[in-house]
Parts: structure tokens; C-alpha cells; sequence
């Protein structure tokens, strides 16, 4: 429940602060360009991230004939959180990693990476996507993607006053001293803020996950793995605006420097910790 609440404040913050950047760099002409856009980037990210991103990875779906075995996990797994059968896709990549998308449980989707079957035992694929499963259950994805959206909503409006500005287009009566500490420091607010969202969900999925699979340490010996191995082979497709969706940080073969100051997963040795202790 903590992380819940927490979740849902850091959302009414991150939906303030765009509110009141639009209002402060533009007046009522700003609030409203802010509230128009983030209308349009949330209706859009709903109803199309999910295959998008699917794309964006080349994933494929799977039917019970093609994954018996991981049908049948998932299928489990679906059933305890009491959720639709997801969708089941594979994604072409060494990369050991997995993710779960869909704008709700009814239109929901896990994928996985062939580096991750290749790796894990049954019980560790257990937990990993026990892990994406509650995700889905705690309508993450869309959490996370109404956050990211908000972000990239804020990062846009800022951009766009700052060269409004530069042409001498200012409102009238607005505090320029303001509206520049509001253009530099709004993109690093919205990261900060999108990763403290991210992290809070990560936890609770750890959390929920570990009881679908009845056993923490199923989830906590795929992390162990996952931590060795996915930063030493990265992605070689995909983009680091998508890390939070994965279970584990992944690396991609074209670094982001500054998205690697803002991660969007908590440690993973102190994931790993919680999921002892709930033995």
C-alpha cells in the first residue's frame, strides 16, 4: 500500500510541475499548450505503446504449440493474479531480459529474450515472469507509461519555450529569471521524478511476484543471474528511453550517457535482500 500511495503522489507531482511550467513560461497560453500535449502523448502512449515497442524489439508471439512450457508457466502464473492469459512474445536477442507491456490486464503482453530461455532454469523463469506477470496485475505499464509521458511532456514544453524565448516571444508579465531556472531545471525534475515512480513499482512487482511463485528465492536467483550477465551483452536493438520496462537495467550497444545518470531500476542487491528476508 505504501508504494501505492507513493506512486500516486510522485504522479500528482509530476502533473503539477507540468502544469506549472506551462503556466510559468507561457501564462494561460503555456498551461493550456501543456495540457493539450499531455492529452495527446497519454491518449497515443495507451492505446498504441504496447505494439510500438513490440515492434521496436522485432518481437514475435508464441502459441502453445511453439512454448508449451512457457505457456504453461505463464498460464499459471496468470491464473494466481487472477489476470487474463497474456499475449507471449520472444524477442531475438542474447540479451537475458524480459518485459511486459499492454495498456491494461485485458490487452496485456510478456516478452522475453531468447538469451533469457537459453539461461534460466524453470524456477528462475518462474520468477522472472512471475515478476512481468505482477506488473501487469498492478497495472504498471500503465503507471510507467503515463509518467514517462508526462516527463517527455515536460522536456518538450521546456525546449519549445526555450526557443520561443530566444526569439523574443515571451508573455507578457512572466518572470524570465524564473522561467530560465524552470527551462535547466525542469528535464532533470521529471527524470528524477519518472525514476523514483519506477523504482517504487519494481519493488511492490518483486514483491507480488515472489508470491505468485511462491517462492522468493526462485526470483531472487534470476536477478542474481540477470545481474551478471545482462550488462556484459547488450541489446543490440531497442532504445534507453524503454529501460524501465525491462526487469533488470539492460545495456544497448548504442550508450545514453545521460540516461545513465537517471536509473530507472533500483540495486540490485537490495532487490535481492528484500526477497530473502521474505522467506
Amino acid at each position: 500500500m505504501n508504494s501505492q500511495i507513493k506512486t500516486i503522489l510522485l504522479l500528482g507531482i509530476l502533473s503539477a510541475f507540468l502544469l506549472l511550467l506551462g503556466n510559468v513560461l507561457g501564462g494561460q497560453t503555456g498551461t493550456l499548450i501543456a495540457l493539450v500535449l499531455a492529452l495527446c502523448m497519454n491518449l497515443g502512449s495507451y492505446w498504441f505503446s504496447d505494439s510500438l515497442v513490440l515492434s521496436m524489439y522485432h518481437a514475435r508471439e508464441t502459441t502453445p504449440d511453439d512454448a508449451p512450457f512457457l505457456h504453461e508457466i505463464v498460464g499459471t502464473l496468470a491464473r494466481r493474479a487472477r489476470i487474463p492469459m497474456p499475449r507471449i512474445y520472444i524477442v531475438p536477442e542474447e540479451s537475458p531480459n524480459a518485459f511486459a507491456t499492454g495498456r491494461d490486464p485485458e490487452h496485456a503482453a510478456v516478452a522475453v529474450t531468447e538469451g533469457l530461455l537459453r539461461m534460466m532454469s524453470s524456477e528462475q523463469l518462474a520468477g522472472v515472469l512471475a515478476h512481468e506477470i505482477a506488473h501487469i496485475a498492478n497495472r504498471d505499464i500503465l503507471i510507467q507509461t503515463m509518467a514517462a509521458v508526462l516527463g517527455s511532456a515536460i522536456v518538450s514544453i521546456a525546449n519549445f519555450f526555450q526557443f520561443a524565448h530566444l526569439f523574443g516571444n515571451r508573455e507578457e508579465g512572466s518572470n524570465p529569471i524564473a522561467a530560465l531556472l524552470l527551462m535547466l531545471l525542469a528535464p532533470i525534475a521529471a527524470s528524477l521524478i519518472q525514476m523514483a515512480i519506477s523504482r517504487s513499482r519494481e519493488y511492490l512487482a518483486d514483491e507480488t511476484g515472489a508470491r505468485l511463485c511462491r517462492n522468493p528465492d526462485y526470483l531472487a536467483q534470476a536477478l542474481e543471474e540477470l545481474g551478471r550477465a545482462s550488462g556484459q551483452i547488450p541489446l543490440q536493438t531497442g532504445n534507453p528511453s524503454t529501460e524501465h520496462m525491462f526487469i533488470v537495467k539492460p545495456a544497448f550497444a548504442v550508450s545514453d550517457s545521460v540516461n545513465n545518470l537517471f536509473s530507472t531500476h533500483p540495486p540490485l542487491t537490495e532487490r535481492i535482500q528484500r526477497l530473502r528476508q521474505m522467506r
